[in-house]
């Protein structure tokens, strides 16, 4: 009878400390992303997925709330603002490449935002979604912080926003690779940039394991479909809602 009681002495005593969450985390993400790497980097196995998944098992396992999970694991959170200006580090190496490629990235850019946005304003209004919901779609490709910062301004609800970002990383990290060989594109920048628009940070982090140039590519759209869509969702959340 001393060996449970040991465990959840023992239990209780890590589960006080500020580093359990962490090192939870950073050991979910491990065990994920090997898992990945073993599978051959199949879109279908995506780390992220099986992190969460692996989070919310242990979490629900040991009647955890995600207050007291974040306040031990929000270094990870923390390290979103370095890592997204680390990016910086590959545009450097390949500013030729970038320089080359400005005009049809900012076409791309352009398209993919403005599709991005009226097609989940346009269908969401089609099946009568009420409009702290609309909203909330709008900014759904762009990185979390920023489309949080949108929704709240636009007078949307800004978790549900978080949930979609997330939903619409996930499933683009999962579908671009197959969607895109079967339009026959070849090209890891193009196929970055499409990657990086459409499913922000995940579909970034996915382009890195293609390549480094694709990864590079991604980061870029995802920094500059976020600064156009902080512009574009007021103007077509007005329009589509007058």
């Amino acid at each position: 009878m001393s060996a449970p009681l040991d465990f959840v002495d023992l239990w209780v005593y890590l589960s006080g400390g500020p580093l359990l969450w962490l090192t939870v985390t950073v050991a979910a993400y491990a065990a994920a992303d090997l898992l990945s790497a073993r599978s051959g980097r199949n879109p279908l196995v995506n780390p992220v997925v099986i992190a969460v998944a692996l989070i919310g098992a242990v979490l629900l396992a040991t009647g955890t709330g995600y207050r007291t999970y974040f306040d031990g694991a929000q270094f990870v959170h923390f390290l979103l603002g370095p890592a997204t200006v680390a990016l910086a580090v590959p545009l450097v190496r390949n500013l030729a490449a970038v320089t080359r490629m400005l005009v049809p990235m900012a076409l791309a850019l352009v398209a993919g935002s403005v599709t991005a946005i009226a097609s989940a304003v346009g269908i969401a209004l089609a099946m009568g979604a009420p409009r702290e919901v609309t909203i909330a779609l709008a900014p759904k490709s762009v990185t979390t912080a920023v489309a949080m910062a949108i929704t709240l301004q636009l007078g949307g609800e800004p978790s549900l926003t978080a949930v979609l970002v997330i939903a619409t990383g996930v499933l683009g990290a999962i579908v671009v690779t197959p969607f895109l060989d079967r339009l026959g594109i070849r090209s890891r920048e193009a196929r970055g940039f499409a990657a990086g628009l459409a499913a922000h940070g995940i579909g970034t982090a996915r382009a890195f394991q293609v390549g480094e140039s694709a990864g590079l590519f991604a980061g870029l759209a995802m920094a500059l479909n976020a600064l156009l869509t902080a512009i574009l969702a007021p103007i077509i959340i007005g329009l589509a809602t007058r």
